[in-house]
């Protein structure tokens, strides 16, 4: 255990893993962090577009979703990276990954949503 790292929920608990492991997961927390960058740069994206173009009303609320959506993946990036770390100091077994289901239908329902928002556009041309 070492007092001065932080959080103290994770590095004042258990043993001191294998460094392959705590980086991998490490890793793995940067990459849904930049999966959340990309929702929320879509979202922004998707806000500007719709306010110089002639794009439906609705559609900053489709940016403003994904902005939050985005907003969410980025928090699950740091519970989850606590989550697994803890374990892997406890000797546990890895906790199951909660927020790839969840992460999954938003993404298709955002796609979705897209595909409509396309056809709208073909049918006003």
């Amino acid at each position: 255990m070492n007092p001065g790292r932080r959080p103290g929920k994770v590095y004042q608990v258990g043993e001191e893993p294998d460094p392959r492991f705590s980086l991998a997961n490490e890793r793995t927390a940067l990459a849904w962090m930049r999966t959340a960058l990309a929702i929320v740069a879509g979202g922004v994206a998707l806000v500007s577009l719709a306010s110089v173009t002639s794009m439906p009303a609705w559609t900053p609320l489709v940016g403003a979703a994904a902005c939050v959506g985005g907003g969410i993946t980025a928090l699950r990036a740091v519970f989850g990276w606590r989550r697994v770390e803890r374990a892997l100091r406890e000797k546990r077994p890895l906790p199951a990954p909660h927020a790839l289901l969840p992460l999954a239908i938003g993404v298709g329902l955002l796609s979705l949503v897209m595909v409509g928002l396309s056809l709208v556009e073909l049918a006003r041309r």
